[in-house]
């Protein structure tokens, strides 16, 4: 990137990216479902919401902390959103990912499908926290081994990804001739789980957790326990009653179900009805500070980081994650002086 100017805002990543990156790994990290019409609601969401400043305070202005998550306080509201295969995009993947968000204090989630073994990721992270995304291994058995792998990175947290059990109708992706190289395959899994080009519909529905099965992965895990992929006000009362500590009101970046509503619009009725009872964290679309002030004021604590960073490593590396994560703290900063 040494001829063209350094990125001024973590927006400017991703327009950097677009153009730089091959079109089939583009296709991966910017497309969506289908026509990916839930992808733009995100966006079109977040750019309709607006924040109304107040000027007339009666102290002066501090800068705004990081919100209490399980009792640790965190040092900004942002958190590193689980994102697989990341040595698609940079030879040192979740590595470099890991390293940089620690050193900006955001914690990372890593994924079930990270192309670095988990064992050397909590090396990194010496004893900084880590928390865990689980994807349903198809089956209890199945998933208590992946359990066990992933305890290796004595995760602080865990979060059961709900809404991919399988694999979207990625149109664009398939268009561009994508296949997944070697060095970004999943570095810690048994084996990959079917496809939604199989034809065995009964194998693809079995791959979906049940109620039961929620319930059974809340009495296995004594640490915090959230949920990802809620956009319904139900689902996450229901939830809660489960005994999950947390749930992330996410469409999964558009990638999966084409036709769910941007999370934005379903934020604030579900932090109504649960909030009192669960961490409300928010993932869809955040590429600005102004988003992330949006999202804290529609009952979110924090809010996942995901497309901006792993643009920024796929520039820079290490120093790309750093450097986003930075940039969209500083802007989260300014938005909440002109509030």
């Amino acid at each position: 990137m040494s001829d063209t100017p350094a990125p001024v805002c973590a927006e400017d990543y991703l327009e950097l990216a677009q153009q730089r990156l091959p079109p089939d790994v583009a296709a991966y990290l910017f497309g969506g479902a289908e026509a990916e019409l839930a992808a733009r609601r995100n966006r079109e969401a977040l750019d309709a919401a607006t924040l109304i400043p107040r000027f007339v305070r009666d102290t002066p202005f501090t800068p705004p902390g990081g919100p209490t998550l399980f009792g640790r306080r965190h040092a900004s509201p942002l958190l590193l959103a689980p994102i697989a295969h990341q040595r698609l995009f940079h030879p040192d993947g979740e590595a470099a990912s890991v390293l940089a968000a620690l050193a900006q204090g955001v914690t990372p989630i890593v994924s079930s499908l990270a192309s670095t073994p988990w064992p050397q990721l909590r090396q990194l992270a010496e004893d900084e926290a880590l928390w865990f995304q689980i994807y349903w291994q198809g089956d209890r058995a199945a998933t208590e081994r992946l359990i066990e792998r992933a305890a290796a990175l004595r995760p602080e947290a865990w979060m059961i990804t709900l809404d991919a059990p399988i694999g979207g109708l990625r149109w664009r992706l398939w268009r561009s001739g994508f296949r997944l190289p070697p060095r970004a395959a999943p570095a810690n899994l048994e084996a990959q789980a079917p496809t939604q080009r199989t034809h065995d519909l009964a194998a693809l529905l079995a791959l979906a957790p049940t109620r039961d099965d929620l319930a059974w992965l809340r009495d296995r895990l004594r640490q915090p326990l959230l949920a990802k992929g809620v956009l319904h006000e139900a689902d996450a009362e229901a939830l809660a009653r489960l005994g999950y500590d947390g749930l992330a009101v996410s469409n999964h970046g558009g990638r999966t179900f084409d036709a769910a509503p941007a999370s934005l619009t379903q934020l604030e009725p579900i932090a109504r009805a649960v909030g009192e009872k669960m961490t409300v964290l928010f993932d869809g679309g955040v590429r600005r500070g102004s988003d992330v002030a949006k999202a804290l004021a529609q009952g979110a604590s924090a809010v996942l980081v995901g497309r901006p960073y792993v643009a920024a490593l796929a520039l820079e590396g290490a120093h790309g994650v750093a450097r986003c994560l930075r940039l969209l703290r500083d802007e989260y900063a300014a938005v909440a002086a002109l509030r």
